[in-house]
């Protein structure tokens, strides 16, 4: 089975190679890490995913994007995978709509930026939300597949 996928969002690079780099040495050895630099982008990677069967645990959007807040992106995002953990990546500025957002939008989480140090202010939060994921969650139904030559007895 492939590992379920932890999808970050943001146009700043810089951020996206942060939070990349902090997901990565976390939790890259039981979830696959991408990242997107548009939420456009990102909305046409989630479909194919859904179209490979892949399962994606985590949306990790910044609300201040170009052309689609981070709500927008992860409203639609929804749609694609309902039962991914939502979160907000969100300046102090933006707390109030970061909370309207829980409010209103289905937000699981919202994380002030800087998240340093990744330990205190990111890791234990995604935790949670990667254990209550990780309790509903039940793989596709892959088959079985049996290994041996067609007419031998043993693989009969």
């Amino acid at each position: 089975m492939a590992k379920p996928i932890l999808l970050s969002v943001d146009d700043d690079s810089d951020v996206l190679r942060a939070i990349e780099r902090d997901l990565r040495s976390q939790y890259g050895g039981e979830y696959r890490i991408i990242g997107s630099d548009s939420p456009e982008g990102a909305l046409d990677l989630l479909k194919q995913l859904k179209m490979r069967n892949d399962s994606v645990a985590l949306l990790l959007a910044d609300q201040r994007m170009p052309r689609m807040d981070g709500v927008e992106f992860i409203q639609k995002a929804m749609g694609i995978f309902p039962s991914a953990k939502r979160a907000l990546l969100t300046a102090y500025a933006d707390t109030n709509a970061a909370i309207s957002a829980i409010n209103h939008a289905s937000i699981n989480y919202f994380f002030l930026k800087p998240w340093d140090p990744p330990t205190e202010h990111l890791y234990p939060q995604l935790d949670d939300l990667l254990d209550d994921w990780q309790a509903s969650f039940r793989p596709t139904f892959q088959g079985i597949r049996l290994l041996g030559t067609r007419w031998s007895p043993r693989s009969y």
